[in-house]
């Protein structure tokens, strides 16, 4: 397995991944698919505001997992924050993948100035909060029944990361 950033080539392996995540999962609080359309243009936007795509790819490169990061919240006085999402191909699972990607990110944040990241996650989705512990995160909250899918309401549990210690500018 290799990470790298996303490219036009793996846009269909991640399309893949997002729609079965809609489908069968919590991970993702949205009820429609998406197209490639939609996520080459959400890549897209992700790489105009500097940040990063990356894909887990096989050596035949097809796409086991994909990560990115983008703003926590628009406003100025959150600059220095971001939130993360990581998605992994059903049938690669608990092969380590997940945590490949977070780390790949922690040290994209941290390159690129970023003070805190921010995970939110399905709140009975343990194992995803179990890796960001493992890798430093620290609990930081519940939000009850915010969410609904599959006609059941949804706890979002956030985490956090410092990345670095420096002073506010």
């Amino acid at each position: 397995m290799e990470i790298v950033n996303a490219a036009e080539s793996h846009i269909e392996g991640i399309t893949a991944i997002y729609n079965e995540a809609v489908e069968h999962s919590t991970a993702i609080w949205n009820d429609v698919k998406a197209d490639a359309d939609n996520r080459r243009a959400w890549a897209a936007d992700r790489a105009r505001a500097g940040y990063p795509v990356l894909v887990a790819i096989d050596p035949d490169n097809s796409v086991l997992g994909y990560a990115s990061f983008g703003d926590w919240r628009a406003w100025d006085g959150y600059r220095h924050t971001v939130e993360h999402s990581i998605y992994v191909r059903a049938d690669q699972r608990g092969n380590g993948i997940g945590k490949h990607l977070l780390m790949a990110l922690i040290d994209r944040a941290r390159s690129i100035g970023k003070h805190v990241m921010v995970a939110g996650i399905e709140a009975e989705n343990v194992a995803s909060i179990r890796l960001h512990e493992r890798l430093g995160f620290e609990h930081a909250g519940t939000l009850k029944e915010v969410g609904v899918k599959f006609g059941t309401w949804l706890d979002l549990t956030f985490l956090q990361l410092k990345l670095d210690a420096r002073p506010a500018d």
